[in-house]
């Protein structure tokens, strides 16, 4: 096998990847601290065509030296707005129609590999403080958490794996299987 050449993987230029059609998914960043963090997400958000990310709280907001080497310009293809906390932008989310799931260890979580999207909505993932996670009343907003299981000692995950992980399960759903 020979490594593909960037030149080889027909890539969307920034002016494409904004005209083109994007995944129904806003990713939320809750009081998110770490700008490495916001960075990382950016860049997965950019790989699966994500809509929007939406910053809220403390969580920093392009440009920043410190998102832009995580991000390596994906902050400048995706979308992004910001809010000055979580419970604003879910507001303005239902306002415009959005299904508005907390990533969260909570009772009744729906395991992430239990979901089921429909393929009509439009969907929101609300994603915590490293340490804090989800505001609960951000929580108490939403119409349902999201929890990936988990089998090792520890009882979380990084912020920014986290989200790559349900943008991937989005994406598989949306569009993986129709191909």
């Amino acid at each position: 096998m020979r490594k593909l050449r960037t030149i080889e993987m027909n890539r969307l230029t920034v002016e494409e990847f904004k005209a083109s059609e994007k995944l129904p998914l806003v990713v939320v960043l809750d009081d998110v601290r770490s700008l490495y963090n916001v960075g990382s997400v950016f860049r997965t958000a950019d790989a699966f065509r994500v809509e929007e990310v939406v910053l809220c709280g403390i969580t920093a907001c392009p440009p920043h030296a410190e998102i832009h080497k995580t991000a390596l310009g994906a902050e400048d293809s995706v979308a992004w707005r910001y809010f000055g906390t979580a419970v604003e932008a879910v507001r303005y989310l239902y306002e415009r129609g959005y299904f508005v799931y907390a990533v969260e260890q909570v009772e009744h979580s729906t395991k992430l590999q239990r979901l089921c999207l429909d393929r009509h909505q439009h969907y929101a993932v609300v994603f915590g403080n490293e340490v804090k996670g989800v505001h609960q009343e951000v929580v108490d907003l939403c119409d349902g958490c999201l929890e990936i299981p988990q089998y090792g000692t520890k009882h979380s995950m990084n912020v920014s794996v986290t989200a790559g992980i349900v943008m991937w399960e989005v994406c598989r759903q949306f569009i993986m299987d129709s191909l």
